[in-house]
C-alpha cells in the first residue's frame, strides 16, 4: 500500500518520533482497518499515559513496518474490534493500563487484572488491588449444558491459568481462557531505561523465549544507539536463537506423543530437548541462554574449538531427533488422533493474528526471518514450512519441518564462521537516540516476538512495549476446541504450547 498514511519503516530500524505522522482519529481508524482488510497485519497497538495511541502494521509481502499514531482528546474512541477482530486483546489492554475505554467493544474484559497504569480509576471503575480470576464468564445456556472449570492451579509444573468450558456431554461449544496470574509488571519496570537490569527483564519475559526476547530488545537498543552488530556475532545469534528453536519443538513433539499415551516418541524426546538445551550451554554457559547475548554483541563468543564440539553434538542431537520423531508419523494410531483434532478454520486464523507455528498450519505463509530479515537471516534466508488443515497434525508437521530447517541452519553458520579475526567484547552503548521511535522484530519458536521503544527528550525509555506471540494465539486455541471433545484438551493445548507468563508480563 503505497499510498499508505503511516510511515514505512524498517525492521530493527529507529525512527525521530516526529517523523511517525499523527493522524487525526478517525484517519487513524481507517488507516488500520483499511491496512488489514488489504492485507497487511496488526502486530501492535499501544498507547501511552498522554493519551497517545500507537499503531504498527506489518506489510509483510513488501518487507515494511507502517506505524502510525494518533491523540486522544479523552479517553475513550470507537472500538476498531467490530471491523479489525485482531485488535480485540489490544484494546481490552488498552483498557486495564490506562484507562481507555474502546466503545463498542465486543467483549470487553480485563486482560491480567493489574491496577491501571492511569490514575484514578480504569475503564471498569476499578480501584485497588485487583484480584485474578475474579470476574464474569460466558455462558451458554440450554438444557444439559454444563460448565467446566480447570485450573488456575494444574498438575505438574505449568504456570497458571484458567479455562471455562461450555459443553454438551463431551463436545465443546464454547471455551474461554483467563490468564494475568503470572502478571510481573515487566513492561512498566522497563519505563526509564535503559538501567542495568532492562536485558534481564527483557529476556524473563518468557523464560523458554530467552533469545528471542534478548535478541529483539538488544536489537531495539542498537537501532536506537546507532550500533552495528559484527557480523560472526550476528551468526552466534541466529545459532543461539535456533537452538532455542531446536530444543522447544523436540520437546513439544515429545509431549504431543504422551498426549495420545505413545511412549517410544514422549520418552525419547523428552531425553533429546535435554541434549539440545545442553548445546545452549554449550555455547554460553545456560541452558536456557541466560546473558549470552548483550548489546553490541555477545557475552561469550564461540571460538574454534567450541564451534567444532557444537557441530558435533549438533549431528548426534538431529540424528537422535530424527529417529524418534520418525517413530511418531510411523504409527497410525497417533496419526488419527492427530488428524481428528483441534482444527482452526484458515479464515478465522488470519481474521484474529495468528502468528508463528499456528498460523503456518493454517497455510499463512509467514516467518519473521523471510520476510522482515533481521541479523544472518538476510545472507542465509530459511524457508518456511506451511501445512493447510489448522489442525494438531498440522501444527506438529511444521514442526517437524522446522526442526529439519533449523538443523541445515545450524550446520551451515557453525561451518561458516570467520575466525580471521575475534569479534571484540561489546562496549557499552553510546546514548540513545532522543524523541525517537523504533521497533524489533525476531522469529522466536512460537511466533513473532515484538520490543517497541519510544524514547523521551532524555533517551530513556518513556514506553516500552512487548507483544510475545502468545499474545496474539492464546484465542486460537480457544477457536481449536469449538466442536472438539473436551478430552482432546491437553492434547490440543500442547499443540499451541503458549506461554503463560509471556502473555501476562
Amino acid at each position: 500500500m503505497s499510498d499508505s498514511l503511516f510511515a514505512p519503516m524498517r525492521n530493527g530500524q529507529a525512527l525521530p518520533l516526529a517523523e511517525v505522522p499523527e493522524l487525526a482519529l478517525a484517519e487513524f481508524r481507517t488507516e488500520v482497518i483499511r491496512g488489514v482488510r488489504g492485507g497487511q497485519r496488526l502486530v501492535c497497538l499501544c498507547a501511552d499515559p498522554e493519551l497517545n495511541l500507537y499503531a504498527v502494521l506489518a506489510d509483510d509481502p513488501a518487507g515494511l513496518l507502517r506505524a502510525g499514531r494518533t491523540r486522544l482528546d479523552a479517553p475513550r474512541y470507537p472500538a476498531l474490534t467490530p471491523e479489525c477482530p485482531q485488535a480485540h486483546l489490544f484494546e481490552r489492554e488498552l483498557a486495564e493500563q490506562f484507562g481507555i475505554r474502546p466503545e463498542g467493544h465486543p467483549w470487553f474484559k480485563p486482560v491480567r487484572f493489574h491496577a491501571s497504569w492511569a490514575e484514578g480509576p480504569d475503564a471498569w471503575g476499578r480501584t485497588g488491588p485487583i484480584v485474578p480470576g475474579v470476574l464474569d464468564f460466558y455462558q451458554v445456556k440450554g438444557e444439559e449444558v454444563h460448565e467446566v472449570a480447570v485450573g488456575p492451579v494444574h498438575a505438574g509444573v505449568i504456570e497458571p491459568g484458567h479455562f471455562r468450558f461450555q459443553c454438551h456431554g463431551e463436545t465443546v461449544f464454547h471455551l474461554e481462557i483467563a490468564l494475568g496470574y503470572q502478571h510481573r509488571g515487566i513492561e512498566r519496570a522497563l519505563l526509564g531505561g535503559p538501567h542495568p537490569l532492562s536485558l534481564k527483564h527483557a529476556e524473563t519475559a518468557s523464560g523458554d523465549s530467552t533469545i528471542a526476547h534478548a535478541w529483539a530488545h538488544c536489537r531495539t537498543l542498537e537501532a536506537l544507539a546507532g550500533v552495528v552488530v559484527p557480523a560472526r556475532s550476528e551468526r552466534v545469534r541466529g545459532v543461539a536463537l535456533e537452538l532455542e528453536r531446536a530444543a522447544n519443538h523436540t520437546g513439544d513433539l515429545g509431549t504431543m506423543a504422551g498426549d495420545v499415551g505413545f511412549l517410544p516418541t514422549s520418552s525419547f524426546c523428552g531425553r533429546i530437548r535435554g541434549d539440545w538445551l545442553n548445546l545452549t550451554a554449550e555455547g554460553c554457559g545456560s541452558r536456557l541462554g541466560r546473558d549470552w547475548l548483550r548489546p553490541g554483541g555477545l557475552r561469550m563468543d564461540l571460538d574454534p574449538v567450541r564451534a567444532r564440539t557444537l557441530g558435533e553434538r549438533l549431528e548426534r542431537a538431529w540424528t537422535d531427533t530424527r529417529d524418534a520423531v520418525e517413530l511418531l508419523w510411523g504409527a497410525a494410531s497417533v496419526l488419527n488422533r492427530f488428524e481428528a483434532a483441534g482444527a482452526v478454520d484458515p479464515v478465522q486464523a488470519r481474521e484474529i493474528g495468528l502468528v508463528g507455528v499456528p498460523a503456518r498450519a493454517c497455510g499463512i505463509d509467514l516467518d519473521v526471518r523471510r520476510d522482515h530479515p533481521f541479523g544472518p537471516y538476510v545472507q542465509h534466508p530459511v524457508t518456511p514450512c506451511v501445512a493447510e488443515s489448522g489442525n494438531v497434525h498440522a501444527r506438529a508437521w511444521v514442526r517437524w519441518q522446522e526442526l529439519a530447517e533449523t538443523h541445515r541452519f545450524l550446520r551451515s553458520a557453525l561451518e561458516s564462521l570467520d575466525w580471521s579475526q575475534p569479534d571484540p567484547r561489546p562496549a557499552p552503548l553510546p546514548p540513545l537516540a532522543v524523541d525517537s521511535f523504533c521497533v524489533s522484530l525476531v522469529e522466536g519458536w512460537r511466533g513473532e516476538v515484538l520490543h517497541l521503544a519510544i524514547t523521551d527528550l532524555q533517551g530513556r525509555f518513556r514506553r516500552y512495549k512487548i507483544v510475545d506471540p502468545s499474545f496474539h494465539n492464546w484465542f486460537g486455541l480457544a477457536l481449536a476446541l469449538r466442536g472438539e471433545l473436551i478430552s482432546d484438551f491437553p492434547l490440543c493445548n500442547k499443540s499451541f504450547n503458549l506461554s503463560y507468563c509471556g502473555h501476562d508480563l
